[in-house]
């Protein structure tokens, strides 16, 4: 979600490096796109899994790229982001600590908190052999485990900057991960609804969740502190919008939103920022 993820590293615009877990152990993961053709090696106790796993998470099963629109604004714009791949990850629980941990705060706050936890509580991710790592890459870490969260009290997470409403919520995903992660097996709709049913779980945080997850082209997040103003601008012009303004503008792109969104937001011109920026807080010294 960051730049400054410990758990993945980019080497220019064609080389990935990811550190995950998966049901068959932890993984370091090189994708690397040469010529148009991405090639894959993985290394530890999951490292077949991941190759298994790669073409969804890559996106090859996402034809959504194809979608076309005739708005000329909309339609320039998704031309220009035929490289973007919607992959699933099926890797709930990755996803929805860090979505949980950027609720409500700026992102250079969600950030250091992240790093932070990853840090104290994740691990070393497994040694590549017979490659040598790119400077870029090294230094990758591991996302801490939910059996190592569920270890924790709330009291602890207070140490990398989250108070204790968000603690509880990571802390309750920790200890419920099993029954989660079942929930990349659901179809998307019923996966967004299991997750809004769970305390500290709006729909900003299940469309971020669900649109990892499962590829999900459609998904839109609301009551997100920027996205609807970016929208309405880009497309009307006027500088700020609502979440029922945003929707309404999308509505022409179901089942592609998510897409035409993503266009927008990479290719379309920024709202116009007014007033102070939300501070970045440091709950430790309260």
């Amino acid at each position: 979600m960051w730049g400054s993820d410990p758990t993945q590293r980019f080497v220019g615009r064609d080389e990935a490096w990811l550190a995950f877990r998966l049901p068959s152990g932890p993984v370091t993961v090189r994708y690397a796109k040469r010529d148009g053709v991405v090639t894959v090696r993985a290394w530890g106790p999951g490292a077949r899994e991941a190759i298994e796993r790669a073409p969804e998470q890559l996106g090859v099963d996402d034809d959504s790229w194809r979608f076309e629109s005739d708005h000329p604004l909309v339609g320039k714009w998704l031309r220009a982001v035929r490289d973007l791949r919607f992959g699933k990850t099926r890797r709930v629980v990755e996803r929805l600590v860090p979505v949980v941990i950027a609720q409500k705060v700026t992102s250079a706050d969600a950030s250091r908190t992240f790093r932070e936890m990853v840090r104290r509580w994740g691990g070393r991710a497994p040694e590549p052999e017979g490659v040598e790592v790119p400077a870029a890459a090294r230094d990758l870490w591991l996302p801490p485990s939910p059996a190592r969260l569920a270890e924790l009290a709330y009291f602890d997470l207070h140490e990398v900057n989250l108070e204790r409403k968000r603690a509880e919520v990571i802390l309750g995903i920790a200890r419920r991960a099993t029954r989660l992660e079942t929930f990349a097996d659901l179809p998307a709709s019923e996966a967004r609804s299991r997750l809004l049913a769970m305390p500290g779980i709006g729909p900003w945080s299940a469309a971020l969740v669900v649109s990892a997850v499962h590829g999900d082209t459609d998904q839109v997040p609301l009551g997100d502190y920027h996205i609807a103003n970016h929208v309405v601008h880009a497309l009307t012009g006027r500088a700020r919008g609502t979440d029922e303004e945003l929707l309404e503008l999308l509505e022409p792109f179901r089942p592609h939103r998510g897409r035409a969104l993503a266009a927008i937001l990479r290719e379309g011109p920024s709202a116009p920022r007014f007033g102070p920026r939300m501070p970045d807080r440091d709950i430790r010294k309260l």
